[in-house]
């Protein structure tokens, strides 16, 4: 089972155990769009081959969600993007996008990673 693994501070904590990874051009282009919810404990992961400036939209995604940019496991920034109108940016090789909340303690330079 996959987890999104959260690290603080030398604590470590389980962000999502219900995580989808997106690895094809298909399924990162729908990401959230036309679902009708976003559950607890669930993951949304866009991987990369390389870093690079990464936009999100919520255009056709009816719930706010918390987005991650990561680059090299390291978190590089957070944002609470709004229901059909929130527009997110930053540098990553790895996004992840969860249900409104869930990165409540999740802080820039904090490490994420998927945990096989």
């Amino acid at each position: 089972m996959t987890r999104l693994v959260h690290r603080h501070d030398g604590n470590e904590s389980v962000l999502a155990t219900d995580v989808t990874v997106a690895d094809s051009f298909l399924q990162q282009a729908r990401g959230l769009m036309f679902r009708s919810s976003f559950p607890g404990g669930s993951a949304l992961v866009f991987p990369f081959d390389h870093a690079a400036k990464r936009t999100l939209h919520m255009v056709a995604v009816p719930f706010d969600i918390d987005a991650l940019w990561i680059r090299d496991d390291r978190v590089e920034h957070v944002a609470r993007l709004s229901a059909w109108t929130g527009i997110g940016r930053g540098v990553a090789d790895t996004v992840v996008e969860l249900p409104a909340g869930a990165a409540d303690s999740v802080s820039e330079g904090d490490v994420v990673r998927l945990d096989d």
